[in-house]
């Protein structure tokens, strides 16, 4: 990838996304059975998908043109990196809140995504996530910011959406087969140029529909309509027929083959002022009846494995001006040297 990105508009239902074998006999849903409410909260002037609106015809959607190499790179790193918020993998650090308290429908989240110096051979995302595990299966989706140098030939923050279901291999945004784009201007993936120090933003929900089983991810944004990006089919999922048994927030990074580790969130250590560190707020989910709760209504358990690096402290003030903040923490670090295997 460079610098020059083209989305083709693609006709709908001949989206690569469709080729899957477990989605041979799919019939689109055009959007969710029932609509998400819109939200009432702060405008930020650099909210991610407000600046890069596509635009396709009606009947078309945005698919990221991709080279062979990238679609590979693709795979690869999806299998090799995302995984349920833990440091099981040498060289991953995280920083994040969970809860296996389910089954649950839904996560979301509100969270902010930085321009950070990261190496070609290292990794730096956030993400909310869904995932269910039975045995040596896993069934995952995940959304949010990512930098990767060495996939994307750049250090500027994308946005992307992740999955894993019962064939046991991943997918990464639209690079191969089993997303369903459905709006015609938000893709999933999509670059942000974001200045040194100033965030982006990002109101990400991954909700399964209450009547076909699909897996939605929905943007909220700020004085305007949600989107309704997608969707991953039910067919391509075993384990979340009930839902799904586990949700997550946070920041991961993956360390260079040196054993270098790079900055998380903003690069600062969630001290002092909120502001000064990366954030994640407004975190809710979806309990088994589709009601909607604060997560840490549910057990919930804190994740940080090096503490040398990166921190996560929660938050206790309720509200920004006149706007909740829910349930939200901040987390992030400067990485290095030293953080550990």
């Amino acid at each position: 990838m460079s610098e020059n990105v083209t989305y083709d508009c693609i006709d709908i239902n001949k989206q690569p996304g469709l080729n899957h074998p477990l989605l041979k006999t799919h019939k689109i849903q055009m959007k969710p059975s029932v609509s998400r409410p819109e939200l009432k909260m702060r405008t930020d002037k650099n909210e991610a998908s407000n600046k890069k609106e596509i635009g396709c015809p009606h009947g078309t959607v945005p698919i990221l043109r991709s080279t062979k190499e990238f679609i590979t790179n693709s795979q690869m790193f999806a299998e090799k990196h995302f995984h349920l918020l833990s440091a099981d993998s040498p060289g991953t650090h995280i920083a994040g809140v969970k809860s296996s308290s389910g089954p649950f429908r839904g996560v979301k989240a509100y969270f902010n995504g930085y321009k950070l110096n990261v190496g070609k051979d290292q990794v730096s995302y956030g993400q909310i996530y869904v995932g269910s595990g039975s045995g040596n299966q896993v069934n995952y989706i995940s959304a949010g910011w990512i930098i990767n140098p060495g996939l994307y030939g750049d250090q500027r923050v994308w946005t992307f959406g992740f999955w894993k279901g019962k064939d046991g291999k991943g997918c990464y945004n639209t690079a191969c087969s089993g997303f369903v784009q459905v709006s015609k201007v938000v893709p999933i993936v999509q670059p942000n140029d974001l200045k040194p120090g100033v965030p982006g933003f990002l109101y990400y929900s991954i909700h399964q529909d209450k009547n076909t089983g699909n897996w939605w991810i929905t943007q909220f944004l700020r004085g305007a309509p949600s989107v309704d990006i997608g969707y991953w089919p039910k067919e391509l999922f075993n384990l979340f027929n009930s839902g799904a048994n586990m949700v997550g927030v946070g920041g991961v990074v993956q360390a260079s083959r040196s054993g270098s580790s790079p900055p998380m969130g903003n690069g600062n250590f969630p001290i002092g002022d909120r502001h000064n560190s990366a954030i994640f707020t407004n975190i809710e989910v979806l309990n088994s009846n589709y009601e909607q709760r604060n997560m840490n209504s549910f057990p919930v358990d804190y994740l940080v494995d090096s503490e040398k690096c990166y921190g996560l402290r929660v938050g206790t003030k309720r509200f920004f001006y006149k706007y909740p903040l829910g349930f939200y923490f901040n987390y992030g670090g400067p990485g290095g040297n030293s953080c550990g295997v």
